[in-house]
């Protein structure tokens, strides 16, 4: 438990997350990431509403942050709600863009995919774009799985206040939640105070800069022993934790280490 934050990291069966098309790593958890239903203090231990949800939490077998995340990379199997909208499986990370360098457009968000008109309690509104149908970017994937799917509060806008905002760079500098590694526009340190769900934020550029760009979910250590997160990427034309364009781990060397400026435990 993490004061400020509602996100609680429950021991449970071990489950294995793997991507053998794109990568042979495997992240083997025990650890079932949930979202408490109020932002967690300390004392809250001894108040009813904590009592009762721990233990239904650890009795749950429903997907958590981590396998609601593993929905929506390669070859996933779509799911449908009642009235036949799938809201789950494998999603793209936008339309073709001949002019974008990495070859798709940005701007897909969880309404997007869905197909469905969206009003944000900040007094947001929009309107999905059929191009972009069971598409998510990097932050969309985030709010997909986290906002929409799990029910942490959304914002439509990019700016302080209650809710997830749409951008990566709103999520890491306005929060919600708790920073855990400070923000210097250098290379992240800090790397052993995340817990698999974190959310961990990049500058995805070829030649790196201070601006962060990029979003994605922490998984853990993977089989090799390296942090691995999870993310949407434009190379890989949606959510993945494979290696294509880059073995996405912030340890050691690489594309992405050099590239990780911070992480959230929202």
């Amino acid at each position: 438990m993490t004061d400020g934050a509602r996100t609680v990291q429950i021991y449970g069966p071990t489950r294995t997350f793997e991507e053998p098309s794109l990568t042979g790593a495997k992240v083997e958890s025990t650890v079932w990431v949930r979202l408490a239903p109020q932002v967690w203090r300390a004392g809250a231990e001894q108040e009813q509403w904590f009592v009762d949800w721990l233990a239904a939490a650890r009795q749950d077998r429903s997907p958590d942050v981590l396998a609601t995340a593993f929905e929506y990379t390669r070859d996933a199997p779509p799911k449908k709600d009642n009235q036949g909208r799938q809201y789950s499986g494998d999603a793209s990370f936008g339309p073709p863009d001949p002019a974008d360098p990495d070859g798709r457009q940005e701007r897909s968000d969880f309404y997007d995919y869905l197909q469905v008109p969206w009003t944000f309690p900040d007094g947001k509104s929009e309107m999905p774009e059929p191009q972009r149908k069971l598409a998510l970017d990097c932050s969309g994937f985030l709010r997909m799985v986290y906002g929409h799917r799990l029910g942490y509060p959304l914002r439509g806008t990019n700016t302080p206040g209650e809710g997830l905002p749409r951008r990566a760079y709103a999520m890491a500098e306005f929060g919600p939640g708790v920073q855990l590694v400070p923000y210097t526009g250098q290379r992240a340190r800090g790397i052993e105070r995340l817990l698999p769900g974190d959310l961990v934020f990049f500058n995805a550029q070829p030649v790196p800069n201070r601006q962060i760009d990029h979003s994605g979910i922490y998984l853990g250590l993977d089989d090799g022993g390296h942090h691995r997160f999870i993310s949407s990427r434009s190379q890989t034309d949606g959510p993945t934790m494979g290696d294509l364009s880059g073995v996405p781990i912030i340890d050691g060397t690489g594309y992405w280490p050099d590239r990780w400026l911070t992480a959230r435990r929202i």
